[in-house]
């Protein structure tokens, strides 16, 4: 039969562990000093193996080792040993942290694609946009020459009525009118509801 193994520096330890848990549980620093002394570097290393990066295992430590501190009183004997239970602790506070840095690279990663995305599709939109232009060519080729003149001065280089009539030397109202049933025409053309 195999002899139980034991996590820690030797097995006579266990039962002044699990006093010093007990006193620590009771509010005594002394104790904590003690346990602390116990138990740094194995939490230490425990934590080290899950995280490998020495600083963030430093500070991960630190925070299992105040953990001890404050749960102290949840400590169970008859559920382990108190080595046992303080570096369960250090393992899950280790994954913990490497679930949080995850998250956190993650969570950037998708902040920076968002930031580098288009809030639409470039390439849809001027594909449509050239469609319009061309279903517009199309449409104004299917007017007179005279509305069609009348339509590109007034709307694709923006003058007046009365400078689209000068310009053509034709009546305002023959203008308006050649605008009008243009427009219309186009309307009709491009299959916009009135």
């Amino acid at each position: 039969m195999r002899e139980a193994v034991h996590i820690g520096r030797n097995p006579s330890m266990e039962p002044d562990l699990r006093e010093l848990v007990g006193r620590v549980a009771l509010g005594d620093e002394e104790a904590f000093a003690s346990v602390y002394d116990i138990v740094a570097s194995p939490v230490l290393g425990v934590v080290r193996a899950v995280l490998r990066d020495q600083a963030q295992s430093e500070e991960v430590a630190q925070e299992v080792l105040v953990e001890v501190w404050r749960t102290a009183p949840r400590y169970r004997p008859d559920r382990g040993t108190a080595i046992n239970w303080i570096l369960t602790l250090a393992h899950r506070r280790a994954i913990d942290r490497v679930r949080s840095v995850e998250a956190t690279a993650a969570r950037d990663h998708r902040a920076a694609v968002m930031d580098h995305m288009p809030e639409y599709d470039e390439v849809s939109e001027q594909v449509e946009a050239r469609i319009e232009r061309e279903q517009v060519r199309r449409c104004l080729r299917t007017l007179t020459e005279l509305q069609r003149q009348a339509v590109t001065l007034a709307y694709y280089r923006g003058l007046t009525y009365r400078q689209v009539a000068e310009a053509l030397t034709l009546p305002l109202g023959t203008v308006k009118t050649r605008l009008r049933d243009g427009l219309i025409r186009l309307r009709d053309c491009l299959g916009v509801a009135a």
